[in-house]
């Protein structure tokens, strides 16, 4: 059986029109969740593991006048990690490298004191812990 209605699709949003070129935002939108994924590309040389899965970043915030000033606090695995300075610089590399941010602060902190309690599941896992 046949019809001879038409049947009539809805109506299409329009969508909001993009960013003219130049501008930042058309690049990249910076959020909270842009800075998390940035430390996982930073690596502990010594265990070619990310520092966010080995539990080495306890806080990210991103804050300021226009909300995109980040601050992340960090640990290491020891005091004396000689791999220190390098995870801390490629950290504030990785987040400065986002198009949008604004400061970056990386605070050392040692309390809580890092464990291996601390790593991911899935990594303690994969690494026999």
């Amino acid at each position: 059986m046949s019809t001879d209605q038409e049947i009539s699709a809805p109506a299409e949003e329009v969508a909001a029109p993009a960013p003219a070129p130049g501008n930042p935002a058309a690049f990249s939108e910076f959020s909270l969740e842009t800075a998390k994924l940035a430390l996982r590309k930073v690596k502990d040389p010594d265990l070619n593991l990310n520092i966010v899965d080995l539990g080495l970043v306890y806080d990210v915030r991103v804050d300021g006048e226009n909300g995109n000033d980040v601050t992340v606090d960090m640990s290491l695995t020891s005091p004396g990690c000689p791999s220190g300075p390098e995870i801390m610089g490629d950290a504030e590399r990785q987040l400065k490298a986002i198009p949008g941010v604004g400061n970056v602060t990386i605070n050392l902190i040692w309390t809580p004191f890092w464990s291996p309690d601390r790593i991911e599941p899935r990594v303690r896992a994969y690494m026999g812990l």
